[in-house]
């Protein structure tokens, strides 16, 4: 169920939980042209459907990154804009996006929707050509960053160095942003003190973040427990990796 977490006079923000991974998915409203886009979606006709009923123009799709459960959604989205950036093709992505960021990491462009604008802040480690928004009173971290920890760097076209980098910069930012904005993950996990929300304050996350804590110490960054992961994805990604790395000769 679709719920209202943020507004403003200039942004109405909703959030929704969706699909087998509860993959957050964050619906971003210009409230003075009623132009809209989504934020990773998970299926296309849940956001197509709320936008009709509220006399929004569901106009763009923006995917954090291109992993399956953030993009499900777009293949029903084929007639709006699409947006990811151009480096998700190194992990294998074709589409159906039909319009690209081509910033280099660690850079950012603006994004807009209605009268509303967006830095898209491009942090690959999860992936690379992960991206992070960051505007409006709102950080939408996607599976860079989450509430208490990040992202893995063991899939297929991740990496532990640039996301490492990439949450430096990005913490860089976040400590001059106003203590009070809200930083929007991909995922909802449960923090260290045991309570699982689905969005916390930049303050709360700069403060308790496991992930970011860990930067300035190489000894700690190593002993990071979620950056890896033993499981079939890392299996899956081993055999990409491998794949990928042969040379046909003739």
């Amino acid at each position: 169920m679709a719920e209202v977490i943020f507004e403003t006079e200039k942004i109405l923000v909703l959030q929704a939980q969706l699909g087998d991974w509860d993959n957050l998915n964050h619906l971003l409203v210009c409230k003075k042209t009623s132009k809209a886009a989504i934020v990773d979606p998970f299926e296309a006709s849940y956001w197509l459907n709320i936008c009709q009923n509220n006399g929004w123009e569901l106009e763009q799709a923006w995917l954090t990154h291109s992993h399956w459960d953030h993009s499900k959604g777009v293949g029903g989205l084929t007639h709006k804009e699409i947006w990811v950036h151009e480096k998700e093709s190194e992990r294998g992505w074709d589409g159906p996006s039909n319009r690209e960021w081509n910033h280099q990491p660690l850079s950012h462009v603006i994004q807009q929707i209605g009268e509303l604008e967006f830095e898209v802040h491009c942090s690959p480690g999860h992936t690379p050509g992960h991206v992070t928004f960051i505007g409006n009173g709102l950080v939408i971290s996607g599976d860079c960053l989450f509430l208490g920890r990040c992202g893995r760097t063991d899939l297929f076209g991740g990496s532990e160095v640039a996301q490492r980098d990439s949450l430096l910069y990005l913490r860089n930012i976040m400590v001059e942003l106003p203590k009070e904005w809200l930083v929007l993950p991909g995922h909802q996990y449960t923090l260290s003190d045991g309570i699982c929300p689905t969005f916390i304050s930049v303050g709360e996350l700069l403060q308790n973040n496991e992930a970011l804590a860990a930067l300035d110490d190489d000894n700690a960054w190593k002993k990071l427990e979620f950056l890896a992961f033993d499981d079939s994805l890392a299996e899956k990604a081993r055999r990409e990796r491998a794949i990928n790395s042969k040379v046909i000769k003739f």
